[in-house]
């Protein structure tokens, strides 16, 4: 197994496993006997070796019990509306693989799809691949007609932004924290490590659409490495969802987008002005310190960081900026280090003093966490800043001065 440095799969370009996975295929269902007998005949015929591959087809309450065959495990869930998330979540605990593999009913694989997805979480478990979902018509034909050939003959398009966001990201090499929008629930694979370790699909989201940005996201902070994998190619049955154009289709995505403004917090997700349900950025005070020195030290930093709270860490908590010690903040450079925390994908970025002394680190949750899982601390880039925009608090200060701005 190996641990890669920041978002680094390309170190693993050409590297093979030295045996095939062991591979769980958990394929979502609800009533599509048609396209779960295409999906299904297309998984018969996968490359990877069929004594290393579970396929379990996890049924959301169909009014008929899907037909499979005797080598398919099925597991069925009751109808109480659109649980997507709640199905997943069922497969992933009843799957026996060391690799996951989320699969839609509408989506059949190329024959090589499980073999090419599956190739970087089985080399490094934090890796979180998305293969290419491709569009065709395919309703109407042949069940067993190779999905290869028939995709590309009744292909309709591919969503513009998705093709246009991988060839900016370099298939995600270049991912950052807003890359969760590109990651698609219905071609994803992960280890079991990381799917643990991010905890399961939310339950609570009973509409379509948002469970596999809202899961990818918290990946994300949980340490995954996030890659596209081009040729790992499985065609849907229809257009893109959100590409319809319809009144009601945009009603639908806004719902989604507004379920997701309190549960990615991150900017460019969350509100603008209006606050989220969950902290993004939190500003923990300095240890052994009285309550005006704790004051001071926590709103002169808040006061520079719009959005930040000062509180303890919660599972969606992006940036952690510690203070050191009792301080004042008189300029933007604690802006300017969450900043570059972000731009350059650092581990932590630490504010000195002139003289040398620690004044307040600025740490990234990702980093933590799979530094954490791996036992090492070279994982991410750490850098350091000497600064005169922070004053030490050398005695307890004058609180009535600092808020009427005449101390």
């Amino acid at each position: 197994m190996t641990a890669l440095p920041g978002n680094r799969w390309d170190l693993l370009d050409g590297v093979q496993p030295a045996e095939p996975p062991t591979v769980s295929v958990i394929v979502a269902h609800y009533d599509q006997p048609e396209q779960l007998a295409r999906t299904l005949h297309a998984l018969s015929r996968q490359d990877h070796p069929a004594e290393r591959t579970e396929i379990l087809v996890v049924d959301d309450g169909s009014p008929t019990t899907p037909v499979v065959p005797a080598h398919v495990r099925l597991l069925r869930q009751d109808d109480r509306g659109f649980r997507l998330a709640a199905a997943r979540n069922l497969g992933a605990a009843a799957a026996t693989g060391d690799v996951l593999v989320f699969l839609d009913a509408d989506t059949a694989p190329e024959p090589s799809y499980l073999r090419e997805l599956t190739r970087l979480p089985a080399l490094a478990p934090d890796c979180l691949t998305v293969g290419r979902r491709r569009h065709a018509e395919l309703s109407g034909t042949p069940i067993h007609d190779p999905v290869e050939q028939l995709g590309p003959a009744r292909e309709l398009p591919e969503p513009a932004w998705l093709i246009d966001a991988y060839r900016r990201s370099r298939n995600l090499l270049d991912a950052d924290d807003r890359s969760y929008r590109h990651v698609i629930g219905a071609v994803t694979a992960c280890h079991r490590t990381l799917f643990d370790a991010a905890g399961g699909f939310d339950e609570s989201f009973t509409s379509y659409g948002g469970e596999d940005w809202e899961w990818t996201y918290r990946a994300w902070l949980a340490g995954a490495v996030l890659a596209h994998v081009p040729t790992a190619v499985a065609w849907h049955d229809g257009p893109e969802w959100s590409d319809r154009g319809d009144a009601a289709s945009l009603t639908a995505k806004n719902a989604e987008t507004l379920l997701l403004t309190d549960l990615i917090p991150v900017p460019g997700s969350r509100g603008r002005g209006l606050p989220s349900a969950h902290a993004d950025t939190v500003v923990l005070p300095p240890p052994g310190v009285s309550p005006a020195q704790r004051f001071v030290s926590l709103d002169s930093v808040l006061a520079t960081l719009p959005g930040a709270v000062a509180g303890g860490i919660g599972d969606r908590v992006r940036i952690v900026v510690q203070l050191d010690h009792p301080l004042r903040v008189d300029g933007d450079a604690v802006r300017e280090a969450v900043r570059r925390l972000d731009a350059e994908q650092l581990g932590e970025l630490t504010l000195l003093h002139p003289e040398g002394r620690r004044l307040l680190r600025v740490r990234a949750t990702r980093a933590e966490a799979r530094e954490r899982r791996w036992g090492r601390t070279d994982l991410f880039p750490r850098a350091e800043v000497v600064t005169d925009q922070v004053r030490v608090l050398a005695g307890e200060p004058d609180l009535e001065a600092y808020l009427g701005g005449w101390g």
